[in-house]
């Protein structure tokens, strides 16, 4: 029989992807020091004209990739450490891995290629207990979903 969530809607797939079931690699090693992960692309999409006051198709151009990482200082310093200059911007590229493990069972995987890390900073203040440092990184393209 179906379960039903509190809003009426059907519990269809079960239970949902959370933080927990996401597991990220960074050269392969799983990163257990991050707080946090955002990665986007986006395609210039512009209408073009011809006869007549609509649009008559679509011109799609560059895709621009950004993103972040929110890492716990001692994360971001044995990064520094692989670095030959100790700048985060001094690293070879490398991609990120970014996998969703929910209890489906069935995987699905984000890979971010070929990152360069665009800033190296630290922002602390008195009262602190520990340091999240935000890690801004510049891919040349994600690879999105695939299964398996």
């Amino acid at each position: 029989m179906m379960k039903v969530i509190n809003n009426g809607v059907p519990y269809v797939n079960g239970e949902l992807c959370g933080w927990a079931d996401i597991v990220v690699l960074i050269g392969g090693v799983p990163i257990t020091g991050i707080t946090g992960a955002e990665y986007s692309d986006s395609q210039v999409t512009e209408p073009k004209y011809g006869a007549g006051r609509y649009p008559v198709g679509l011109g799609k151009g560059r895709i621009t990739c950004s993103g972040k990482l929110v890492l716990y200082q001692e994360e971001v310093q044995a990064l520094c450490a692989q670095s030959p200059t100790g700048r985060l911007q001094d690293l070879p590229l490398f991609d990120v891995i970014v996998q969703y493990l929910p209890n489906s069972g069935i995987v699905v995987t984000d890979k971010i290629r070929n990152i360069s890390i665009s800033e190296n900073a630290r922002k602390w203040k008195e009262g602190d207990t520990g340091q999240e440092v935000e890690v801004p990184i510049v891919p040349s393209h994600i690879e999105w979903g695939k299964i398996g």
